[in-house]
């Protein structure tokens, strides 16, 4: 039988259900059967959605860059970001991906004026008085590794904290890190395939 969830990680907890050196790991948060993983992943260091399942056929379309969906982040930086920066990310800029350099896509992005309501971070990142942090907030259709933290800091604005918030019109919304929902075939469809009718067409 196919099981479907959200969660929503926690900082500082691998995006797996084992470990070898003593991180903490999905396991320590969510109970959920043993032939489910995370469909894709989140640093170590970051925050937000991961989509739980044993349904293959989902995590295949997930993962294929040929279906662009929509992933939502919402990234403290260090610094008082500009529209210039701004700018240069949603044009694409140059990353290091495995050693050599690649274009971004192009993306979304935009300046929150005020920061967005999140959940407290454990532990919290270091509080420095004089020094200015920005909210933005970056809608991606690709998924390189640390591309995120690699793009901000590219425009010269590194990344603070980073919270996965949305995969197509699947959110965190509600939940606290440690916190989980799960889903019927029908709510994961409609969140992730919303233009379908067939609410199989990833469950056979």
């Amino acid at each position: 039988m196919n099981f479907y969830c959200i969660i929503y990680k926690p900082f500082n907890v691998l995006s797996q259900f084992t470990s070898g050196d003593g991180k903490q790991t999905l396991k320590d948060f969510f109970d959920v059967p043993n032939n489910v993983y995370a469909v894709g992943r989140l640093d170590y260091d970051s925050e937000g959605l991961l989509i739980l399942t044993n349904d293959k056929k989902l995590n295949h379309q997930l993962l294929n860059p040929l279906f662009a969906h929509e992933r939502e982040y919402w990234v403290q930086v260090d610094g008082e970001i500009n529209e210039e920066a701004i700018h240069d990310i949603q044009q694409g800029v140059d990353i290091t991906v495995d050693g050599k350099l690649y274009r971004t896509k192009k993306c979304r992005a935009t300046i929150c004026k005020l920061p967005p309501a999140v959940p407290d971070r454990m532990p919290p990142i270091r509080y420095r008085k004089n020094l200015p942090v920005s909210w933005i907030k970056l809608v991606l259709t690709e998924g390189k590794n640390r591309q995120v933290r690699k793009m901000t800091a590219a425009v010269g604005f590194p990344t603070l904290r980073l919270i996965r918030y949305r995969i197509q019109n699947c959110t965190i919304q509600s939940l606290q890190p440690g916190e989980m929902r799960i889903l019927t075939l029908g709510e994961m469809s409609q969140f992730l395939f919303p233009e379908r009718n067939d609410l199989h067409k990833f469950s056979k």
